[in-house]
C-alpha cells in the first residue's frame, strides 16, 4: 500500500538533478576542459614546487630576534 505524498516535485528541480548525477556519464575533454585540467593538475603544482625549491634555504627563522636580518648569508 503506498503512502499519499504530500510534496509537490517540480518538474525543472528533477531534470536539473538528473543531469548532475550523470554528468560524468556525458563529460568530454574539450579544449576548454583539457585547459582547466592542465592547470590545476600540472601547471599550479609546477609553479609551487618551483617557488618552494627556490626559497628553501634563502631565510633561516631559528633564533632570530626583533631587527635581526632573516636572508641567511
Amino acid at each position: 500500500m503506498a503512502v499519499p505524498s504530500f510534496v509537490r516535485l517540480d518538474p525543472a528541480i528533477e531534470r536539473w538533478n538528473h543531469m548532475r548525477e550523470d554528468a560524468y556519464k556525458h563529460f568530454r575533454f574539450t579544449r576548454r576542459t583539457s585547459l582547466i585540467a592542465f592547470t590545476g593538475c600540472v601547471l599550479i603544482p609546477s609553479v609551487i614546487y618551483y617557488v618552494a625549491s627556490k626559497t628553501q634555504y634563502k631565510f633561516r627563522w631559528t633564533g632570530k630576534r626583533k631587527g635581526d636580518s632573516l636572508v641567511q648569508s
